[in-house]
């Protein structure tokens, strides 16, 4: 079978030069450690390997995508993004081109004090230590898509709440793929939320051309410091040949609490995986994924959530609606630690059948070392309530119709938990239309929307 990973060994290792003088050295200060990981990984993960039931990143990255290790400037229409007739969410925006940052006038004129939102590139030069101290120390190189992401990093995004600074508009990262030709974009995004601080951060992925190959390789760190709040929502909405792969890094100090809401509405294969510490006591921790597939599309999520500290509180919700022949994969593992009492985690995974040849794999898991604990986890598979539509078709709603509005109240509660207020309208706005046009055509193509 081919190694797709050598061809990016082997182009690391023939533009070493140019990739290290495009980037600062606080970033081309990890790259040989991650090189030598992916050395010791030998390959990237394949379908059927542990954690990838579904999806392979062995094949997301075996295409000859391009990558801008010139950094050469792209230009974008970023209006061309927003083609939805939604609700505007007032937020603070950065839009990153492939992998280049590049702030807004609003967000450069709007920022408090105390927070800041730059080029991570930027951040390594004017702080070196900062960066030092929390780039790559939760992903570590711990897996071989994590190290690629790694030994490939030029720049990224750097967000940081001071102590006692609190933002309540969301900071919205808007990351673009628009190149006439297949390109792949390495990503990173570093949160540093200091001790009693408050962020919203809203990751949204557009694909501005669906008739070229993309590929996202996206790696999140946050660190939320004591009683420290952190939201994060990522939202795809890209066309059918990008494909992403992403890992979620969190750590937890006592009191800090943490929110994401991930949808995922169109797009190609995509990789979601996430790893949350609770290593302070009373840390809380709440996540939820609302997920529509269609076609061939294979969506994979995973977490692994530790609770390390007494006094903390989880909750995972994730579900999924598969039409045609897609494939869905959840795979939750929660662990409880010797010491954890009075863990409270709750873990739940709901998925939807609504094509005839679509497939779901799920695996909740729970590993309790200690007493005193609360702790469920429960995953249910089905297709639509036969009574249900039979009893709205008997009332003149037409088949489509009604089929439509089951999903649609079946996926709902997790676009309800979405603390934003014009965060939660858009989103059931967004997946109202989405379920309204042919559940196998992209977002991307607003002609879908009835």
């Amino acid at each position: 079978m081919e190694n797709s990973l050598n061809q990016y060994l082997e182009l690391i290792q023939g533009n070493l030069a140019t990739i290290d003088a495009n980037a600062p050295e606080a970033l081309d200060a990890l790259r040989p450690e991650a090189v030598e990981a992916l050395r010791r990984f030998g390959r990237l993960p394949r379908r059927g390997d542990e954690g990838f039931p579904n999806a392979s990143p062995e094949e997301m990255f075996a295409p000859d995508y391009g990558l801008n290790i010139t950094r050469r400037p792209i230009p974008a229409d970023v209006a061309a993004s927003f083609r939805c007739d939604v609700p505007n969410i007032s937020t603070l925006t950065a839009i990153v081109v492939g992998d280049s940052f590049h702030p807004t006038a609003t967000l450069l004129k709007n920022l408090p004090e105390g927070i800041e939102v730059m080029s991570l590139a930027r951040a390594a030069k004017e702080h070196p230590t900062l960066v030092s101290q929390y780039l790559n120390k939760l992903a570590a190189n711990s897996s071989a898509p994590v190290a690629l992401n790694t030994a490939l990093l030029q720049d990224g995004v750097f967000i940081r709440a001071a102590r006692g600074a609190r933002l309540d508009k969301a900071i919205q990262i808007v990351n673009i793929f628009n190149t006439p030709v297949a390109m792949m974009a390495v990503r990173r995004v570093l949160i540093v939320a200091e001790e009693d601080s408050a962020l919203r951060v809203l990751l949204c992925d557009h694909s501005q051309r669906a008739d070229v190959d993309y590929l996202s390789s996206q790696v999140v760190e946050i660190f939320a410091g004591k009683d420290a709040s952190v939201e994060l929502y990522d939202i795809e909405e890209s066309s059918a040949r990008t494909r992403r792969l992403s890992s979620v890094f969190v750590r937890q100090d006592s009191g800090a609490s943490f929110f994401s809401t991930g949808c995922a509405l169109c797009g190609g294969d995509s990789i979601a995986s996430s790893r949350i510490d609770l290593e302070g006591a009373g840390a809380s921790a709440s996540l939820g994924a609302l997920v529509i597939a269609s076609g061939s599309r294979h969506i994979d999520n995973s977490v692994l959530l530790t609770h390390a500290a007494p006094h903390c509180t989880s909750r995972q919700l994730f579900k999924y609606a598969l039409f045609d022949d897609s494939r869905g994969a959840f795979g939750g593992k929660v662990v409880v630690r010797p010491g954890a009492v009075r863990t409270d985690a709750a873990q739940t995974n709901r998925n939807l059948l609504v094509g005839e040849h679509s497939t779901m794999h799920s695996d909740p898991q729970l590993e309790i070392y200690c007493d005193d604990v609360k702790a469920s986890h429960g995953a249910t598979t089905g297709q639509l309530d036969a009574r249900a539509l039979f009893y709205m078709r008997s009332r003149g709603i037409p088949e489509d119709e009604a089929r439509r509005m089951l999903v649609q109240a079946f996926m709902m509660d997790v676009a309800d938990s979405i603390r934003l207020d014009a965060l939660r309208d858009r989103m059931r706005l967004l997946v109202e239309k989405r379920l309204g046009g042919d559940a196998s055509a992209s977002c991307a193509d607003c002609a879908a929307c009835k």
